[in-house]
């Protein structure tokens, strides 16, 4: 992207989330190929699409996703598994979060995969599925040591046997076992020997007793790519489906390609002579005359204002800084002695293209993780999806 003035068909929105679904295709592709075995088989792919497909779009991500060849979509909650459903996908689905009295039956009813993590849970579901007459598939969680959600191991011989009593009455089909990793982003880690430990030892008791699940899953992002002998059946790509390193300085060049970049439209241009302090707090001023550009975008579109006089942005056809402190509706950027004027585009963070700022590179700036700056983004901002493969444009509301 140059520093010319955008035309009005290129930015129609005062700032956007610009998504290619092109590269989610690309990335499920070039994912299945990092995980095949030398035979050519491997795992099967589950595409992660939980939290509006991390900031991109569930349901028209869900869609590209399975267009490259994506087995299973995960969402997290309840609510995101029936709006894959009411938005037409018919593929495998797992959910994996609830609490205690969430309603079942809508995700039963529009067969979907949910996850029991305790006996409570396994009856809540169990108790659904007879309600509407049905048979509920379901997934067994266990928390091999990242001490979040799953059943412990001192409790799983139960869960177990409960789900195995459970399928004997017609009610429940136990269809999956699985866990997380807590350590995969550090190959080196301890953890993720003994996590693997605790999940063969526990596909071993559901064996015992008598469970014949379909698929047992355990590895991530960072595990589909750096860690083979976790993959089992299926593995669970999130972050890296989106063309961002969910390992960075681990994984090498993984061959994914950024799918969102975050632009706006200049909405000002100023010269300032040498004195001239900027923003709130005055927490730069000029050393010398420059020229300074206003984005209309700030912390209430997702930026984080830890980006304050750190970050970088790209106008003018380079790398621009933000001068003093990022607003709730607005930053600016210093673009010294260069030509710009209002109706300019400025590319937050996208692809990385000609050097231009990346959702990793924010993410270091503000030490957090680019699974963070891609999911926050959105409050005012438009999202718009694209398709480089055949040039097709969708406005969200549109679709």
């Amino acid at each position: 992207m140059s520093g010319e003035r955008a035309s009005a068909a290129a930015v129609p929105h005062r700032a956007e989330i610009v998504v290619d679904l092109a590269a989610i295709r690309h990335n499920v592709r070039r994912l299945r190929a990092l995980t095949r075995t030398p035979d050519g088989g491997g795992p099967l792919m589950m595409t992660v699409v939980k939290a509006d497909g991390y900031g991109h779009g569930m349901v028209p991500v869900a869609r590209a996703a399975r267009e490259a060849g994506a087995d299973w979509l995960g969402v997290a909650t309840l609510d995101e598994a029936v709006a894959l459903r009411d938005g037409h996908d018919r593929g495998r689905v797992l959910c994996w979060m609830a609490v205690p009295g969430e309603e079942y039956a809508p995700a039963i009813e529009r067969d979907i995969d949910v996850s029991a993590y305790s006996l409570a849970q396994l009856a809540e579901i169990e108790q659904a599925a007879v309600e509407q007459g049905t048979t509920a598939r379901v997934q067994l969680k266990v928390d091999t040591g990242l001490s979040r959600g799953g059943c412990l191991p001192v409790d799983w011989p139960a869960l177990v046997d409960a789900a195995r009593s459970a399928e004997e009455r017609g009610a429940v089909r136990i269809t999956g076992l699985w866990s997380h990793l807590a350590c995969a982003d550090d190959p080196a880690h301890p953890a993720n020997d003994e996590q693997e430990r605790v999940f063969l030892d526990a596909i071993e008791a559901a064996r015992g007793a008598g469970l014949r699940p379909e698929v047992r899953h355990l590895a991530n992002s960072a595990a589909a790519v750096l860690r083979p002998s976790s993959h089992f059946d299926m593995v669970r790509v999130g972050i890296a489906s989106y063309g961002l390193d969910p390992a960075p300085g681990a994984t090498g060049d993984l061959g994914l390609v950024p799918a969102m970049t975050v632009r706006a439209t200049l909405a000002m241009v100023k010269r300032v002579e040498a004195g001239a302090s900027v923003s709130y707090g005055h927490r730069w001023t000029a050393p010398a005359p420059t020229t300074l550009g206003l984005v209309p975008a700030g912390y209430a579109e997702g930026l984080p204002r830890a980006a304050s006089n750190r970050g970088n942005v790209w106008a003018a056809g380079s790398r621009r800084p933000i001068r003093g402190t990022l607003c709730m509706d607005q930053f600016v950027i210093d673009l010294g002695d260069d030509t710009a004027a209002a109706g300019d585009t400025v590319e937050i963070f996208g692809t990385g293209h000609d050097g231009a700022p990346t959702a990793q590179e924010w993410a270091e700036v503000v030490d957090t993780i680019n699974y963070e700056i891609v999911t926050r983004v959105g409050g005012r901002l438009a999202r718009v999806h694209v398709d480089s493969e055949t040039a097709a444009t969708a406005r969200e509301d549109d679709q």
